[in-house]
């Protein structure tokens, strides 16, 4: 019995709970202020009964006062005739009506007295819901300018529904957004370390040290072709050592020609090797037209 007691407990308390927060209080004031108006009506209708059961006995005790004096003449007229048992029948009937008239009155009476009471009962209970009417009305205007009140608060410091799903979308974008910045970072420093292989390079170490080796063969040949076009301008007009030696040690006879004239000395000049054919895929060197 006791878990049974607990379960009940329970549910009436869930169910209190539900119904507390899909309750309207504009709505209950309302639903009160219109049993009001019915109890006002089933007052007003009560005082409508009164009154016409009142009306009702009193048109009866009109027609038993018509009656009453009929008898009355009639009985006057049998006397006139010497008709004394006539007579005595009218007023018989007249008595009997006038029994009738006792009864009437004291049922009259009591009617009276309840419609006022009746009537009493439905002017309070008039002021009454006119009262209930004027302070629903101001509590439903407090209400709603509090809920008003209350959701501009909420829409302002972001605690509504609403705004609170929208502040977390925002979050939520917010930090993905600062995920993807990290992990891009953390990419690029791997990759420019070499922890992490560029896919859109040679992921081979042996074909990587081989273009290496091809840039460095480019950069050689690159620097032989610049001195020796800047030979010619540093060395002009001055033979070079092994030259004036090898002139030195050469007998005139060999210099002179069968006419007798001198040959002119080698002046021992180096000569520029061809230019290679230009490479639309390399870089420019400034070199020899």
């Amino acid at each position: 019995m006791s878990v049974m007691k607990r379960l009940s407990g329970i549910v009436q308390a869930k169910a209190n709970k539900v119904l507390d927060r899909a309750e309207d209080p504009r709505e209950t004031l309302d639903l009160s202020y219109e049993k009001q108006l019915e109890q006002l009506q089933q007052v007003r209708k009560g005082v409508a009964d009164v009154a016409t059961a009142r009306k009702r006995i009193e048109l009866q005790a009109q027609q038993l006062q018509a009656s009453a004096t009929k008898l009355q003449e009639q009985a006057r007229q049998a006397l006139a005739q010497n008709r004394e048992d006539l007579a005595r029948e009218a007023l018989g009937r007249r008595a009997g009506i006038a029994g009738q008239l006792d009864g009437l009155k004291t049922q009259h009476e009591q009617l009276v007295s309840q419609e006022e009471r009746l009537v009493a009962t439905t002017q309070q209970l008039q002021a009454r819901v006119e009262a209930f009417r004027t302070q629903k009305e101001t509590l439903k205007a407090s209400y709603t300018a509090a809920q008003a009140q209350t959701k501009i608060g909420e829409a302002v410091s972001g605690i509504s529904e609403s705004m609170s799903d929208t502040g977390l979308a925002m979050e939520r974008a917010q930090e993905k957004i600062a995920n993807m910045q990290a992990r891009a970072g953390a990419v690029d420093e791997l990759l420019a370390s070499g922890a992490l292989n560029d896919l859109t390079g040679s992921s081979d170490p042996l074909q990587a040290e081989l273009d290496k080796g091809s840039r460095s063969s480019q950069v050689d040949l690159e620097l032989a072709q610049l001195k020796a076009q800047a030979a010619p301008a540093v060395g002009a007009g001055v033979p070079a050592t092994g030259e004036l030696a090898a002139a030195s040690s050469t007998p005139p006879s060999e210099v002179e020609d069968a006419d007798g004239s001198e040959e002119e000395p080698v002046t021992g000049e180096p000569v520029a090797p061809p230019a290679p054919p230009p490479d639309l895929f390399s870089l420019d060197t400034g070199g020899a037209s």
